[in-house]
């Protein structure tokens, strides 16, 4: 969440991409960090997940950024 804020200050779109264990604590970092920053949430356990396993987490959830990064 840390990472998103900054690019978005620095005028970058930014995505944060986590696993859905981690939904209220992205909620609670964006609202200390004053800012709704945008994040996608894949899956969990991601930790012992194989290459292939990864990429399809990915490929479900790539709409979900594009749309994050291209609408306000």
């Amino acid at each position: 969440m840390h990472d998103t804020v900054w690019f978005e200050i620095q005028g970058i779109p930014s995505v944060s991409i986590a696993s859905e264990e981690f939904v209220s604590a992205a909620q609670a970092q964006a609202q200390a960090l004053g800012m709704d920053a945008r994040r996608c949430f894949v899956r969990h356990p991601i930790q012992d997940r194989t290459d292939e396993e990864m990429r399809a987490l990915a490929d479900e959830v790539v709409d979900q950024v594009v749309s994050a990064l291209t609408h306000s």
